[in-house]
């Protein structure tokens, strides 16, 4: 494992949701342009109560702070996520490669419209496929990338 990448414990709850909450509304508010969700229903509390039933299947970057996640579920990375604070530092590469090295990971979606973290896959050795299918209660495309 590397140096820095751990299993998740329960007493990283409040950090996952932290980072979740944040980069979710920076990244997602605009395309998604629903604040009811983005500041109501999308709270740290309750995704950190959420996310205590996946913990086997994520994986923390913390050198002494809990700077990122990556969730793994079989072969697809589920979910991604670097806090906003500490982007372009190499910890999203990080836990990406320690997922393809130690899970071989094959797939993953992404929200079509993040042209950012499509480019970001791509750079990892992920292709866009040709399948894609709408994110839950919205109508916004994600679309499956592969290695």
């Amino acid at each position: 494992m590397s140096e820095y990448i751990r299993k998740a414990e329960k007493k990283d709850l409040s950090r996952i949701g932290e980072i979740l909450v944040f980069v979710k509304r920076v990244k997602f508010r605009p395309i998604f342009k629903d604040d009811d969700f983005s500041f109501n229903a999308l709270q740290v509390l309750t995704v950190a109560e959420e996310y205590e039933k996946y913990l086997d299947k994520i994986y923390v970057y913390d050198d002494g702070i809990v700077k990122g996640l990556i969730h793994i579920e079989g072969e697809e990375v589920k979910e991604l996520y670097v806090d906003y604070f500490f982007w372009d530092q190499g910890i999203g590469s990080k836990l990406l490669d320690f997922a393809i090295e130690n899970f071989d990971v094959k797939f993953l979606w992404a929200l079509e419209k993040n042209s950012e973290a499509i480019r970001f896959y791509e750079r990892h050795g992920f292709r866009l496929s040709d399948n894609r299918k709408f994110e839950e209660d919205t109508p916004e495309y994600l679309v499956m990338m592969k290695r």
